[in-house]
């Protein structure tokens, strides 16, 4: 045979293994295209029935919440929700446009209408709920038939997805066979070819065949490995073997969006379950100190690559005050005026140097003409400003990261943590407060003795009592009404106020009786601001509706340990003076004349 004979049966035969490997590639291609249809339908699928199961268990939860608590705000909550849910055919439509099949929309449709008759059944519940039958309303949402209806759901759209799933992966499966199939029969033709050229036009072959189908294999052992970050050959050429580097990037490319997702899921699960463990720890905290520990232990893990500074406000003097830092910020001053921070200013987060030109903060050292990249997030509680959060990036990292949207969380768990403890504090402070006077009522007595004596034991100091009693009080509540005696009392806690020292303390014992101790002050000593604190209130001129009460006076007992008595009978002993001071004509200081044992 004629070398020109066997020239021509070779190109031949290449032409024909051509045209065979370009088919084979286009229905690999296809069947990669089905499988990629295939999960798209099973992925819409997932999503369209994901809420129906929730949106029962919801339902179900609020009506229960509002059949134990009667809490209005429950029912708003179950209102809602219920409201927002749509007719059954609303919502199985949306699951027929994305690939359902009447048989499959048959078993939703009867699943939904068991949701519905749930409803019904929530309904009757919450209105007997509302006549005030608590026993019937819970009998009903916490009935065994009522679980079993629950759980018949649940089993109803768990199949559904079941169903959808194995419809669903048989499709995938005879995709991926079919995709398999033909791209080993394109193997195969290629490698054909590729003996052919190599026999008769070797340096086509090399230059066009060889070399590519080397490197892409390469790539495609290292895909199925999961290495999307291998070098991609370039092939501009418009071919099979440019059809397949363009199949093999689409599949690397999909790949590395995966590899991402998964990547900022796990990074954004790892984040809020730490601010998720950093809430908790707050609502634990008694003091601020605690809080601030909290916060100083956890905001460098929320944020790594910025330092920062928590500032709480001191309303006596209007300045923001450095409660903590952490990572060395250096930018931020220790104290400064509220309006010296346009977060607190605007009352909402605020960053000068971010994607939009804004004003930068003026407690905020800027370097020169450079923007410092920092973040104020302002601490709002339901009486107004609690402190600051400050970030600001620091000098060995090139991004402010995280997601700015986590910051916001943060200062959100910290403003409302920060404000319970707030609120915590005035509620404890009125509690042992006297709300007419204005002075320690008398559950803060014993806290207060227990402490002035342990205190004055261990530097060896006496403390006194006195006993403080409004002589005739009743006449002006009898004569001029109980706001004129209330008038009377605020006066004399007034008094009580101006006269005494910084370590003294004052309380409201009870009725028109007052007592005050005053630590350091012997026999003598303590005399002398009775006999004083007497002479002021003497001295008051009370006047209500416009009418003079006329004169206040004010009996006195005094006691000292421990010269005059025990530690245990401190206000007995004044009390007792105090009545030797009324039986002696009132408006008098007694002291006690033997010692109280």
């Amino acid at each position: 045979m004629r070398l020109a004979t066997i020239t021509n049966w070779a190109y031949g035969i290449t032409v024909l293994l051509t045209l065979a490997s370009g088919s084979t590639m286009l229905l690999a291609s296809s069947a990669q295209d089905r499988e990629r249809v295939a999960m798209s339908q099973r992925a819409d699928l997932d999503q369209a029935t994901s809420t129906i199961d929730e949106d029962v268990a919801q339902l179900s939860s609020l009506a229960r919440q509002f059949a134990i608590s009667g809490s209005q705000a429950d029912l708003i909550a179950y209102r809602r929700e219920s409201e927002s849910l749509k007719a059954v055919e609303t919502r199985t439509a949306a699951i027929r446009d994305v690939g359902a099949t009447p048989t499959e929309l048959r078993s939703l449709h009867e699943t939904l209408h068991w949701a519905d008759a749930l409803r019904d059944e929530q309904a009757a519940a919450i209105a007997a709920r509302a006549r005030g039958d608590q026993h019937g309303a819970v009998a009903i949402l916490f009935s065994p038939e009522y679980e079993r209806e629950l759980d018949r759901i649940q089993s109803s759209v768990e199949r559904f997805q079941e169903r959808i799933d194995q419809r669903t992966a048989a499709a995938v499966e005879i995709a991926v066979t079919a995709s398999q199939t033909w791209r080993r029969v394109s193997e195969i033709v290629l490698g054909l070819t590729g003996f052919v050229f190599l026999c008769v036009l070797f340096f086509i072959f090399r230059q066009r065949v060889l070399r590519p189908v080397v490197r892409l294999s390469d790539v495609v052992t290292r895909l199925a490995a999961q290495d999307y970050a291998t070098e991609w050959p370039q092939y501009p050429q418009v071919d099979e073997i440019g059809d397949m580097a363009q199949a093999l990037r689409g599949f690397r490319e999909n790949g590395i969006v995966r590899q991402r997702l998964e990547k900022e899921r796990d990074a954004d699960r790892a984040v809020r379950d730490l601010l998720s463990r950093m809430t908790q720890r707050m609502q634990r905290c008694d003091t601020v100190q605690d809080l601030t520990g909290v916060i100083e232990r956890f905001a460098p893990e929320v944020a790594p690559r910025l330092a920062g500074s928590f500032y709480l406000f001191d309303a006596e003097r209007n300045v923001m005050a450095v409660a903590a830092h952490w990572l060395g910020p250096v930018h931020s001053r220790d104290e400064f005026v509220p309006m010296a921070c346009w977060g607190l200013r605007r009352g909402r987060q605020h960053r000068p140097a971010g994607d939009h030109i804004d004003v930068p903060c003026d407690h905020v050292a800027q370097d020169g003409d450079i923007l410092v990249d920092s973040i104020c997030l302002p601490l709002i509680g339901q009486n107004g400003m609690l402190g600051l959060l400050y970030f600001e990036r620091r000098t060995d990292t090139a991004e402010i990261g995280p997601d700015e949207n986590y910051l916001k969380m943060l200062a959100e768990n910290v403003g409302l943590a920060l404000d319970n403890l707030r609120l915590r504090d005035a509620l404890r402070a009125m509690a042992m407060v006297d709300p007419l006077t204005g002075l320690s009522n008398r559950r803060q007595l014993d806290t207060a003795l227990e402490a002035s004596l342990s205190h004055a034991a261990r530097t060896n100091t006496p403390v006194s009592c006195a006993m403080i009693d409004v002589d005739h009080f009743k006449r002006f509540n009898d004569n001029h009404g109980h706001d004129a005696g209330d008038a009377v009392l605020r006066a004399v806690g007034e008094a009580l106020k101006r006269s005494i020292r910084s370590e003294d303390l004052a309380f409201r014992y009870g009725g028109e009786e007052f007592l005050l101790l005053m630590p350091g002050l012997g026999v003598a000593d303590a005399r002398a601001r009775a006999e004083d604190i007497r002479l002021r209130i003497a001295s008051l001129a009370v006047r209500h509706d416009d009418r003079d009460l006329g004169p206040v006076t004010a009996s006195i007992g005094v006691a000292t340990w421990p010269e005059q008595c025990a530690a245990d009978r401190l206000v007995r002993a004044a009390d007792a003076a105090l009545l030797r001071a009324k039986r002696g004509g009132r408006d008098q200081v007694a002291t006690v004349l033997t010692r109280d044992t």
